[in-house]
């Protein structure tokens, strides 16, 4: 398995943010969105095995585990996954929607692409379906365009999944978002990216 970095930071997204978290970004991706931040993950990396990963991961000692990416489920996760959970360690999947989902996770959190990532046409929106009450469906928005899309999509699928509406960081300011969603009472959360409050842009935080 070809690993980017694992490092233990607080959980920056999602309804587990500010909880300590190992992160294995795993490499390589499938996409290149415009406000990716994370291009580093797309070439580097070593290979390594399964065991060395879970040793990696217990010796940080903390029990929560994000996989992320580039995009972690071009490589089989499967086997990883469940020996984690084996160990009662709770794992989490942040995936960008583009692949059908695989393995077990406590949690997946999956991020739906929008217009102004450039990939919105690339997405498998049939895996909402998927997503059950525990999970999380996550939009990043740049502008109005991507928050009109956003909308649309939940309109037509109504997930049952937990809703994230992310500013993209340094596009969109989080007020002028949650003020749109004020506005139309929207039934999500407003997700701020808290390990870039914390940190900025530094990698491996």
């Amino acid at each position: 398995m070809r690993v980017c970095e694992i490092f233990l930071s607080l959980q920056g997204e999602g309804l587990d943010a500010g909880l300590p978290t190992v992160f294995v970004r795993l490499s390589g991706c499938n996409l290149r969105c415009s406000y990716c931040d994370t291009q580093y993950a797309f070439y580097e990396g070593e290979e390594m095995g399964e065991e060395e990963i879970i040793d990696r991961i217990c010796r940080l000692g903390c029990k929560r585990v994000c996989i992320t990416g580039g995009e972690p489920l071009l490589q089989d996760i499967s086997s990883l996954s469940k020996k984690l959970r084996a160990k009662g360690i709770w794992t989490k999947l942040e995936t960008n929607g583009s692949l059908p989902l695989t393995g077990d996770f406590d949690v997946v959190d999956m991020d739906i692409k929008t217009p102004s990532s450039g990939e919105s046409g690339k997405m498998k929106l049939s895996n909402i379906k998927s997503l059950g009450k525990k999970d999380e469906l996550k939009f990043v928005i740049s502008d109005r365009e991507d928050y009109d899309y956003s909308k649309r999509v939940i309109k037509e699928f109504e997930p049952e999944c937990n809703i994230i509406f992310q500013p993209a960081y340094g596009a969109l300011k989080p007020e002028k978002l949650a003020e749109w969603m004020l506005e139309d009472r929207l039934e999500a959360r407003l997700g701020i990216q808290l390990h870039k409050l914390l940190w900025g842009e530094r990698r491996g935080a």
